[in-house]
């Protein structure tokens, strides 16, 4: 499969100005700064839009002729969906909430049910999101949350991807919304305990979540109190009412280190109240229960230890360890509830929730029937539980909802994920591998297959990996995976070094000086995959999306060979000059996780090495799927434009090069969840053609 024959875009003659920049001695010459609009986040320049509107006319020429295919994968994948799905009902004070999606809906429809009617009684709509979504191309609700007496509800809603909510307040008993309307936060409000007081955080210039402010109902926005401003930009602030309701928490940090300050939630007014200065390389989250703060925190080893302090007086030096730290067990969440607590930790690259019980100091872990898997606590709203929910899944097992009685350890099934069109786990397999590195560390990697599909190496393989942030990608069920499976393919999740997998120090070694280690692990994944059987090196798929992006554009750099194709989202791929323009939103927060290629030569050197946008070299890559969001905030829509442009003009073959820029979407791409699902079939009809799996009925479509 080569370049069709009209032509890909290419930049006007008038918008063609290069930029030319110099640190530490070195010049760089830019050839596609032109296409970042100098107004951003508001982007309006004619020759830009006119680009990027091209690149999305040629995408659309190139995958012309897959148009039946993509509606017959859009056709699966939308059959795997329960189309009135809905969600299992959560107490909370006198009333049960959940969210339901009526037939043929994009969006969710929140209500509540009186507790004492129980979880089968009748609903009452409290958020209707398709009422919210009409008219709009974008919709994404953030908060839904109802106020302590429940007498009010406070949402926020983004309707352009940029991730700036506009935090609104309706009156649950008349179900009209007041007149409060607060813009420009990061969506996640905080009730204080008098129902009337919130707290928010504003976003400033470049979007970044810095200060935190008071609205009293019934208030004018202009007389909200600023409570605390973070003077580090590079630190962002969040707030969280506590499960017991007698703290608000205002935290904040970046990916080494943190600080917590606390105001008593009935006294909202109250100066917030440090509870242990910020250290560098430190980070600590808080809890509270009965006058005592239980802190999880790295102060003594990378895996983390649990102390606990009283809260008159919660300095660190009155931290009294609870749970001694392990070279072994790395501890990740900390929940504590009235009578015990729960602990997520990880062990030997597997998640476990660990159950402690503060009468006696008794623990166990929740025991999961696979040994891969991924799963995490969902829906524990009350302070007094004696039932903790859990969401459990693999690459094999469907979504499952459980209730834990963490005194009996019995469990009962409150849902199973719903694939209407059928579903039968005995037809797949999961394996797990440990891939050696280049340096001999064994990677794991998680794979998934027919069992009907050969492990002679005939297979296509896709390849997922992240690696960064120490963010976990743990398998989990994915319904639209099936149409890749059902055709052949493998799928294979590696967890290379930058996320914490296996623990701090796998986050630690793959980061700043050692981020190479990420992407040769990746590499080493699939060489091993290749020996292995699963497939052949050249017959692979890669994807990322995000910091997973730049991951993909760093390994087709490194070993373009071992890929058939690539599908990059969103990605990360113009590393070094994001990092050396700290007005951008996540820049300075991300020093630690990149280095400071402005202030340090060595930092400049090492990005510059592996930057993807810097090293596209006049090679041959594999087919690339790329794609972008305008009002990306995380990722600016320029970084996969200009890394294609590049691209375009330097490589040496003729594979498909394609650029899907959502012109009205962020980092998530399409909100709705049947629009989502089009932008997947359109990712997966591009690997099956450029893989050479089309057949006749794919190309004619298949009646229904």
């Amino acid at each position: 499969m080569t370049e069709p024959s009209g032509n890909p875009p290419r930049p006007p003659v008038a918008a063609r100005r290069p930029k030319t920049f110099r640190h530490h001695g070195d010049s760089r010459t830019d050839d596609y700064a032109w296409l970042r609009d100098p107004g951003y986040p508001d982007v309006r320049d004619a020759a830009i839009l006119d680009y990027l509107t091209a690149e999305n006319a040629y995408r659309e020429a190139v995958m012309a002729p897959t148009a039946d295919l993509r509606e017959t994968l859009f056709r699966e994948m939308k059959g795997r969906l329960k189309d009135d799905d809905r969600g299992v009902p959560m107490k909370k004070g006198p009333w049960f909430y959940s969210w339901r999606f009526e037939a043929g809906a994009q969006y969710r429809t929140h209500f509540r049910i009186r507790y004492e009617e129980g979880p089968d009684g009748a609903p009452r709509t409290i958020l209707d999101e398709p009422a919210l979504a009409e008219g709009l191309d974008y919709l994404r609700v953030r908060a839904v949350e109802p106020s302590p007496d429940h007498s009010l509800l406070a949402y926020s809603v983004d309707t352009d991807g940029s991730e700036r909510f506009a935090i609104r307040v309706r009156d649950l008993r008349t179900g009209e919304d007041l007149p409060d309307l607060v813009p420009n936060t990061s969506g996640a409000p905080a009730w204080a305990t008098d129902n009337r007081t919130l707290f928010y955080v504003r976003l400033d210039e470049q979007l970044r979540p810095s200060s935190l402010w008071r609205h009293r109902l019934g208030t004018p926005v202009e007389a909200d109190v600023e409570v605390y401003r973070e003077p580090d930009p590079g630190f962002g602030i969040s707030v969280d009412l506590g499960a017991d309701q007698f703290y608000l928490f205002i935290r904040t940090g970046d990916h080494e280190t943190s600080e917590v300050r606390f105001v008593p939630a009935e006294a909202p007014e109250t100066e917030p109240r440090l509870i242990s200065t910020r250290r560098t390389g430190r980070l600590y989250e808080v809890d509270h229960r009965d006058g005592v703060f239980w802190i999880l925190t790295d102060d003594t080893h990378p895996n983390r230890r649990l102390a606990a302090a009283p809260a008159d007086s919660p300095d660190t030096e009155n931290w009294r360890e609870v749970i001694a730290p392990s070279d072994n067990i790395y501890l990740t969440g900390l929940a504590v509830f009235r009578d015990w607590m729960l602990i997520e930790e990880r062990e030997a690259g597997v998640k476990h929730l660990r159950i402690r019980h503060f009468a006696d100091g008794a623990e166990h872990r929740i025991a999961f029937p696979e040994p891969a898997y991924a799963v995490h606590p969902a829906g524990n709203a009350e302070f007094d539980l004696v039932h903790l929910r859990i969401a459990y899944q693999s690459l094999v097992t469907p979504l499952t909802v459980w209730d834990y009685d963490v005194v009996t350890r019995e469990r009962t099934v409150r849902k199973v994920q719903e694939i209407p069109s059928g579903y039968d786990a005995s037809q797949y397999v999961s394996e797990r591998e440990m891939a050696p590195s280049h340096d001999g560390v064994l990677v794991p990697v998680t794979v998934v297959r027919r069992r009907d599909t050969p492990r002679d190496g005939s297979a296509p393989l896709y390849l997922y990996a992240y690696g960064s942030y120490g963010m976990n990608m743990d398998p989990s069920f994915g319904t639209a995976r099936l149409s890749l499976l059902d055709r052949g393919f493998v799928f294979a999740l590696a967890n290379p070094r930058g996320g914490s997998e296996l623990g701090k120090n796998w986050y630690e070694t793959g980061k700043l000086e050692h981020k190479e280690n990420t992407f040769r692990d990746v590499i080493a994944v699939a060489r091993h995959l290749a020996a292995a059987g699963y497939a052949r090196a050249g017959n692979m798929a890669l994807a990322g999306g995000s910091a997973g992006g730049l991951t993909v554009g760093a390994t087709v750099n490194m070993a373009p060979d071992l890929f058939r194709a690539a599908a990059a989202h969103v990605p990360f791929v113009d590393v070094l000059n994001t990092m050396l323009d700290d007005t951008l939103w996540l820049t300075p927060g991300e020093f630690p996780e990149w280095g400071n290629p402005s202030a340090s030569e060595a930092a400049y050197r090492r990005i510059e090495a592996y930057s993807p946008y810097d090293n596209v070299e006049p090679k041959d890559y594999p087919h690339l799927f790329v794609t972008g969001g305008l009002s990306d905030a995380r990722v600016t829509y320029w970084e996969p434009a200009k890394w294609v442009a590049k691209l375009r003009a330097t490589k040496t073959d003729d594979n498909l090069l394609v650029l899907r820029m959502n012109m009205g979407a962020g980092h998530g791409g399409k909100s709705g969840r049947y629009e989502a699902l089009h932008e997947v079939a359109e990712e997966y009809a591009f690997l099956l053609m450029v893989f050479g799996l089309l057949t006749e009925s794919d190309l004619r479509g298949t009646p229904g």
